[in-house]
C-alpha cells in the first residue's frame, strides 16, 4: 500500500510538473489564455482518468487556483473551474479537505446580498456542486451551516426557476445530512421558502414543498404555523405533483414530527383533503398515509383505547352501505381533535375562493364519517355551519354539506337532532335564507333509519304542517325544500303514514297553492299520489275522500278572517279542485264556508277569486260539486245568500269586477245543470232584476255574462214565467241590439228569440200589442244594420214573432217598407207572414 501510495504521489507530482506553466499562464491578462490553459489543465486532470488517490493530490494543489478562477471576468474560465471542481469532489476519496477552501468561496458568489455571480447557469452549476458536496461531505458540513444556510436563503428565491428548484433539493439534503446541527439556523430557510412555495412552475414548487418538509421535520418544530396556510393553499394547485408533494410532506409529518401530539389538529385537514381528490393516486397515497397515521397512534395509545379496541370493532347498526369503516386510532384521533376543528372549517366554508369551500365541504363528510355518534355532542356548531353551507351559490359546496348531514341521520339519534332541527325550522337561522333549515332537515331524515325514525313521525310531520312552517314563506326555493322533507319522509317510511297523512297532504296543499312553477306544482300532485299509494289506496282522490271533512274543517276555522292575502283561499281552490268528484260528497260541510268568505262585505279580490273557482266547478258540476246530487239540494240557497248579494250594484270598478266574478259564477251554475227549472223559477222574482241591471254594465264581459245568463233562464224556465215578468226582460235586450260589443248584439238577438219562443197560450197578444208592437218597431229598424249577418239575425227573430201577432207584424213591416227601408228584407219577411197566415187557415177545422 505505501508502495502504491508512493507510486500515485509520484505520478500526481509529474502531472503538476507538466501543469506548472499552465497553472502560471491563469494569471495572464489575456482571457484568451486564461481560458487555453484551464482547458489544458482540464485534459490532464479530471478528464485523463488517474486513480482517485492521485486525483486526490491533485485536487488539493489545484483546489485554490481553481476557487480563483470562480472569480474570472469571463464567463467561458468560471464555468470550466466550477465543472473542474465539481469532477474532483465527485471523484477524490477525501472530498471534505477540500471544505475549509470551497465554503467561503461559495458562500462569498452566492450568500450575499447581492449574487457576485452574474450568470444564470453557472449560479445553477455553482448549486449542484453544493448538492454534490452535500451528498458526498455529509457531517463533515457541520462547521459550515452558516455558509451553506446563507448561501441557501438567497439560492432559494433565486430568479433563475432552475436554480430554485436545486436549492431547494440542496436543502432536502443538506436537512438530512447534519439534523443534530441543522435545527439551530433551519427558521431563517422557511422565509425564502414560502416565497418560492408559490411560484408559478410546478417543478419548482413541488422541491419546495419537499424542501418545507425536510426544514420543518428537521427544524425545531416552531415554524410549523408559519407554513401550513401556504401548504393549505398548495392542496388546490392545478398540478397532480403538487398536491401530492403536500399529501406525501403532511403524512410524513403527522408520523415522524416529534411534537406532532400539539399539531394533530392543524395537520389532520391537510392529510384528509386528499381522500376527496380527484387524482386517484392522490387519494390512495392519502388514504395508506392516514392509515398508518391511525395505526402507529393506536399502538402509541394502546393502553388509553384498550377498551375500545375490545368491544368497539363492528360497525355501528345502519352504517351507511358500500363505506370503508375508518381504522379506531383514525377515529380516535378525528373525534380528539373534533371540537378544536370544527371552529376552522365554519371559518373556511365562507371562504372567498370557490375551491376552498368545495374542499371544505368534501372534509365536513370526511370528518363525521370517523366522529361517528361522536358528532352528537357538537351538534349546534354543526349545524350553524351546515346552514351557512346551504346558503352557497356553488352547487359543489350544496351537495357536499348535504351529504355530510345524511351522516349526521345516520350516527345521531333522532330524538337528538329533531330537537334542535325542529325548532330552527320553525324559527329559520337566516331570514334571507329561511329554507336552509329544511334542506338540512330533509338530508339528515335521509340518512336516519327508518326504524329509529318512525315513533318521531308524528312529531315533524306536526312541525311541517303548523301555519308558521308551511304558509310563512311563499319563495320557489323554501316550497322546494318543504316538498323534499315530505318526500323524503314518504320514502323512509313508506308503511307508517296513517297518522301522519292529513297532515302531509295538508303540506303539499299548501305548496301547491302557493306555487308558481309548473314544475314543483307538478312534483307536489305526484307526492300525493305516492302518500295515497303508500297507504294503499288506488288514487289521489281515494286520499282526499279520506280526509276531506279534516281539511274543510282546518280550513273553516280561519274562514273569518280571510283575505285575498290569504293562503287559506289558495288552499280551498287546490282541494275543490283536485279532489274531483269527492268534493260532491261534502257540500254540506263546504257550504258554510262559501256562505261566509262570499258576503258582500268581504275582501273583493277574495270573492272574485272564490267565484272563479266555483264557475270552473259549476261548469262541470256532475262530475264535481254535483257528483253526488248534493249540491242540487244547496243550490237555491246559494243563489239567494251567495250569488245574488254579490250582483247587488255598488259604485267603484272593483265592485263591478266582483258583480262580473259572479255573473260568471252564476252562468256556470245554469250551464252545469246543478240547479232545477223549478228551482229557479221560485227565484225568479230576486234572480231577474239584478241580471236585467247587469245588462247596463260598464264593462262588456259583464254585459256579456249577463246576456248569456238570461239567454239560458229563458231557456231553462222562459215558458213558465208570468207575460209580467216577460214584458220586463225584452225592453232592456232590446237596447243591447245597439250594444259596442258585436258579441253582446248577437246573445241579445238569441235571448230576444227565446223571448218570442217563451210566450206561450197564457200570453195574450191583444192585451200586449202595445208591447209586441216596440219589440217588433226596434226590430225592424235593425234590419237596416250595416252588418249582413245582423240583418239576417234579426230576420229570423222576426220570422219567430210572426207566429205571435202576424197582423201586428204586417202592419209594421209594410209600414217600414213604404219608406223604402229594408224593402228586400221586409217582402221576405211579409211573405213568411203570408205563407204561415195562409197555413194556419188551411190548418184551421171548419
Amino acid at each position: 500500500m505505501a508502495a502504491m501510495a508512493a507510486g500515485d504521489e509520484h505520478a500526481a507530482s509529474e502531472v503538476l510538473r507538466g501543469l506548472a506553466r499552465h497553472l502560471n499562464c491563469l494569471n495572464e491578462d489575456n482571457k484568451a489564455t486564461r481560458k487555453r490553459a484551464l482547458e489544458l489543465i482540464k485534459k490532464e486532470t479530471v478528464e485523463k482518468g488517474h486513480s482517485s488517490s492521485v486525483l486526490q493530490e491533485l485536487f488539493s494543489a489545484l483546489l485554490k487556483p481553481l476557487l480563483k478562477c470562480l472569480s474570472d471576468p469571463m464567463e467561458r474560465c468560471r464555468e470550466t473551474a466550477i465543472a473542474m471542481l465539481t469532477e474532483f469532489i465527485r471523484c477524490v476519496p477525501n472530498p471534505e479537505e477540500s471544505l475549509p477552501y470551497l465554503m467561503p468561496c461559495l458562500a462569498q458568489r452566492l450568500g450575499e446580498k447581492e449574487f457576485l455571480e452574474p450568470a444564470e447557469e453557472l449560479r445553477l452549476s455553482a448549486v449542484e456542486m453544493l448538492t454534490l458536496t452535500v451528498e458526498v461531505c455529509g457531517k463533515h458540513l457541520a462547521p459550515y451551516l452558516t455558509d451553506v444556510i446563507n448561501i441557501l436563503q438567497r439560492t432559494i428565491v433565486d430568479p433563475f426557476p432552475d436554480a430554485r428548484r436545486e436549492s431547494c433539493n440542496c436543502t432536502t439534503n443538506f436537512a438530512k445530512c447534519v439534523p443534530e446541527h441543522f435545527h439551530m439556523q433551519a427558521e431563517s430557510l422557511v422565509k425564502p421558502l414560502m416565497q418560492t412555495i408559490s411560484h408559478q412552475h410546478s417543478r419548482v414548487r413541488v422541491s419546495a414543498i419537499e424542501a418545507t418538509g425536510a426544514v420543518i421535520q428537521h427544524g425545531t418544530g416552531k415554524n410549523v404555523d408559519d407554513v401550513l396556510s401556504h401548504l393549505a393553499q398548495r392542496l388546490f394547485d392545478d398540478s397532480p405533483q403538487v398536491r401530492r408533494a403536500v399529501t406525501a410532506v403532511v403524512g410524513d409529518w403527522l408520523l415522524n414530527l416529534r411534537d406532532r401530539y400539539s399539531y394533530f389538529h392543524k395537520l389532520i385537514p391537510l392529510m384528509l383533503s386528499g381522500i376527496d381528490d380527484e387524482i386517484p393516486e392522490i387519494r390512495l397515497l392519502s388514504a395508506d398515509l392516514w392509515r398508518q397515521v391511525g395505526a402507529q397512534w393506536e399502538k402509541e395509545n394502546e393502553d388509553d383505547i384498550k377498551d375500545k379496541m375490545d368491544f368497539l370493532l363492528s360497525p355501528p347498526p345502519f352504517y351507511p352501505p358500500g363505506v370503508e369503516r375508518p381504522g379506531l386510532g383514525c377515529r380516535e384521533l378525528v373525534l380528539r381533535n373534533l371540537g378544536r376543528l370544527l371552529p376552522a372549517i365554519t371559518h373556511d366554508i365562507t371562504d372567498w375562493l370557490v375551491p376552498t369551500r368545495v374542499r371544505i365541504s368534501q372534509l365536513l363528510s370526511v370528518l363525521l364519517l370517523h366522529a361517528e355518534d361522536h358528532s352528537t355532542q357538537h351538534l349546534q356548531p354543526l349545524l350553524a355551519t351546515l346552514y351557512t353551507a346551504c346558503m352557497d351559490a356553488e352547487r359543489d359546496v350544496v351537495s357536499n354539506c348535504l351529504a355530510a348531514a345524511k351522516l349526521l341521520g345516520t350516527f345521531v339519534p333522532p330524538v337528538v337532532f329533531l330537537k334542535l332541527l325542529l325548532d330552527h325550522v320553525a324559527s329559520p337561522y337566516s331570514s334571507s335564507h329561511p329554507w336552509t333549515p329544511l334542506m338540512v332537515l330533509a338530508a339528515v331524515l335521509g340518512g336516519c333509519s327508518p326504524t329509529l325514525l318512525q315513533p318521531h313521525l308524528e312529531k315533524i310531520a306536526d312541525t311541517l304542517s303548523h301555519p308558521d312552517v308551511c304558509q310563512q314563506y311563499q319563495e320557489v326555493a323554501y316550497l322546494d325544500q318543504l316538498l323534499s322533507c315530505v318526500d323524503v319522509l314518504l320514502r323512509q317510511c313508506e308503511s307508517d303514514h296513517g297518522s301522519v297523512s292529513l297532515q302531509l297532504l295538508q303540506v303539499l296543499v299548501t305548496i301547491q297553492s302557493f306555487s308558481t312553477e309548473p314544475r314543483l306544482s307538478e312534483k307536489a300532485v305526484e307526492s300525493v299520489q305516492l302518500l295515497s299509494k303508500v297507504q294503499g289506496l288506488d288514487s289521489a282522490v281515494e286520499l282526499y275522500r279520506r280526509h276531506m271533512a279534516q281539511l274543510l274543517e282546518w280550513l273553516s276555522g280561519s274562514v273569518n278572517t280571510w283575505s285575498s292575502y290569504s293562503p287559506q283561499r289558495l288552499q280551498l281552490h287546490i282541494i275543490v279542485i283536485q279532489s274531483g268528484p269527492v268534493i260532491g260528497e261534502f257540500v254540506s260541510p263546504l257550504m258554510p264556508l262559501l256562505f261566509s268568505c262570499l258576503q258582500p262585505d268581504r275582501d273583493p279580490e277574495m270573492r272574485m277569486s272564490i267565484f272563479a273557482m266555483l264557475a270552473k266547478l259549476l261548469l262541470d258540476s256532475t262530475n264535481t260539486l254535483d257528483s253526488k246530487g248534493h249540491f242540487r239540494d244547496e243550490s237555491e240557497k246559494f243563489l239567494s245568500d251567495v250569488l245574488l248579494p254579490n250582483l247587488v250594484w255598488r259604485a267603484g270598478r272593483i265592485a263591478a269586477a266582483v258583480r262580473t266574478a259572479a255573473l260568471s259564477c252564476l252562468l256556470a251554475l245554469l250551464h252545469g245543470g246543478a240547479t232545477t227549472p223549478g228551482q229557479l223559477l221560485c227565484l225568479e222574482e230576486k234572480l231577474c232584476p239584478p241580471v236585467l241591471s247587469a245588462l247596463e254594465e260598464d264593462s262588456q264581459m259583464g254585459r256579456l255574462l249577463a246576456c248569456r245568463s238570461l239567454t239560458v233562464i229563458l231557456r231553462l224556465i222562459g215558458t213558465s214565467l208570468h207575460p209580467e215578468a216577460l214584458n220586463k226582460i225584452y225592453p232592456v235586450l232590446l237596447k243591447r241590439l245597439d250594444d259596442s260589443s258585436e258579441e253582446v248584439r248577437g246573445v241579445a238577438l238569441q235571448a230576444l228569440g227565446l223571448w218570442l219562443s217563451s210566450l206561450t197560450g197564457d200570453y195574450n197578444p191583444e192585451l200586449c200589442a202595445a208591447h209586441l208592437q216596440l219589440l217588433f218597431q226596434q226590430l225592424l229598424l235593425h234590419l237596416d244594420d250595416p252588418d249582413v249577418s245582423v240583418q239576417d239575425d234579426v230576420l229570423e227573430v222576426l220570422k219567430k214573432g210572426s207566429s205571435v201577432h202576424p197582423a201586428l207584424l204586417r202592419r209594421e213591416a209594410e209600414a217600414v217598407r213604404d219608406h223604402h227601408r229594408s224593402p228586400l228584407l221586409c217582402d221576405q219577411l211579409l211573405q213568411h207572414i203570408s205563407a204561415l197566415t195562409t197555413e194556419t187557415t188551411a190548418t184551421r177545422p171548419e
